[in-house]
């Protein structure tokens, strides 16, 4: 049986970004970056264009804390990056509208940066070549305020309805059943706890790679979809035994303690409402049939 939601009355707006130009904190003075050892390090981070990782690619093995795939996009001002970063859903297209790439078209993989700054977007790899920073995105949103029938404990954020269904959830013994590569324990959710679930990350925790392996979690790719299993995150991110969340894997892995690979939340029941299934290979760039 396939799920009806309220695709009929969501309302599809235009949100713009530029390309943002990768930063580091001006203080202190030193741009190092302590990792789980105590070790300083120095890589590349979120921001700008990455010509080398996108959607598809494996989440670990790059010389990199948490990089975005593709494209990251913000607005000059926070009230305007606001709206871009709440209304722009994962799987929402975009259009790149002014610069040597001017037409090219793309697709919202994930939200990130370290309060919530950015929006991930891929663009086919030929195209990011010509493009720089400061170039202006379209993105065309359409997803907030999606919600299925009857399921009050349920919530569905910045996922597009193209995505959703897509995923061709189903019922199963009165719950939603959806797709996914694994299951994310509790005890791996790191950094993003607490904070807001319209937007930005919450990072799988990969300092103990032992237990990353043991449920699964050493193999996932970015855009690879992902179960949460007990944490609520209808308004922010917090643990409550029996609720169940699903995820894209939006950025990679990083050195640092807490972090790892960062999630952008698609679904959230407080109740336990969601089915996940486990399906190898449930990834945007076949759900939403990505150009490389």
């Amino acid at each position: 049986m396939t799920v009806a939601f309220n695709e009929d009355k969501l309302v599809t707006l235009s949100v713009m970004g530029h390309i943002v130009q990768p930063s580091l904190p001006g203080l202190p003075a030193e741009p190092y970056r302590l990792a789980a050892d105590g070790a300083p390090f120095l890589l590349p981070t979120y921001g700008g264009i990455v010509y080398n990782v996108s959607v598809g690619d494996s989440a670990y093995g790059w010389m990199a804390d948490c990089i975005h795939p593709g494209i990251s996009i913000a607005f000059p001002n926070d009230l305007g990056n606001r709206g871009l970063n709440i209304f722009a859903c994962v799987g929402n297209t975009a259009m790149v509208m002014t610069g040597e790439a001017k037409g090219a078209r793309g697709v919202v993989t994930g939200k990130s940066g370290r309060f919530s700054e950015h929006v991930i977007v891929h663009i086919p790899k030929a195209q990011r070549e010509k493009m720089a920073i400061n170039d202006k995105i379209v993105v065309k949103a359409c997803g907030v305020g999606m919600a299925i029938p009857g399921r009050d404990a349920m919530r569905l954020k910045s996922m597009a309805p193209n995505l959703f269904k897509a995923l061709r959830p189903s019922l199963v013994d009165g719950k939603i059943a959806i797709p996914v590569v694994a299951e994310v324990p509790a005890h791996m959710v790191g950094a993003g706890a607490g904070l807001t679930s319209e937007g930005g990350s919450l990072h799988i925790q990969t300092t103990d790679r032992k237990e990353v392996a043991a449920h699964g979690l050493d193999t996932l790719r970015l855009g690879d979809i992902v179960a949460i299993k007990d944490y609520d995150s209808r308004y922010s991110h917090g643990y409550l035994r029996g609720a169940v969340g699903i995820a894209v894997i939006g950025q990679s892995d990083g050195p640092r303690a807490g972090y790892g690979p960062g999630m952008t939340l698609l679904m959230t029941d407080a109740k336990g409402g969601i089915k996940p299934v486990v399906t190898p290979g449930t990834n945007l760039t076949t759900l939403l049939g990505l150009e490389p």
